[in-house]
């Protein structure tokens, strides 16, 4: 079976989001075109937080070179939750971050799980064979609310303990640092 591959050029909206309640919440990227289309893909927290810490240093590292204007930062200005329906089209396996420079543009993929490992060659291709993905070009601009959102998205969730930096739940948690004693 082919590969079928989402494609957003400059989408209206990009975003990273969750569902449900932290500690049971999924993580998602969702992508909308102006046509009313809506992908989302379900993905780990830290996947989030990796993406969102590489890309914001591709913007800064793209910003030093001579000719080439990037934002220091961007407002928080997409505060509304995911788009419904949220149906998962897949689980993200591997993500790839690159710089267009013809395009000027910021070129995020994340690709899905599938039977065989993921080549490192088959993301960012337009190889005709390998797992399904989700490809999207948005402007600097958008990737630095897209880093913003995403930190605010990640922040939500349970605070971390102080000692051991697991995530506490609202009874409380058995800290390895506290030799199991509840905090």
């Amino acid at each position: 079976m082919p590969r079928q591959v989402h494609l957003f050029d400059r989408p209206s909206r990009f975003v990273a989001g969750t569902v449900g309640q932290p500690g049971e919440r999924t993580f998602y990227l969702q992508a909308s075109d102006e046509s009313g289309r809506t992908v989302s893909v379900a993905l780990e927290k830290t996947q989030v937080q990796v993406l969102a810490d590489r890309m914001s240093e591709l913007l800064d590292e793209i910003a030093e070179r001579p000719g080439t204007v990037i934002p220091p930062d961007a407002p928080l200005d997409d505060l509304e939750p995911l788009t419904p329906p949220v149906d998962e089209e897949f689980r993200v396996a591997a993500m790839g971050l690159a710089w267009d420079g013809a395009a000027q543009a910021v070129v995020v993929e994340a690709v899905a799980a599938g039977d065989e490992p993921i080549e490192e060659d088959v993301i960012l291709s337009d190889s005709e064979e390998g797992p399904d993905a989700l490809r999207v070009t948005i402007t600097p601009v958008a990737a630095r609310a897209f880093v913003a959102r995403a930190r605010r998205v990640i922040a939500a969730g349970r605070p971390a303990c102080p000692l051991c930096s697991l995530p506490l739940d609202p009874t409380g948690h058995v800290c390895p640092r506290q030799n199991g004693y509840r905090r």
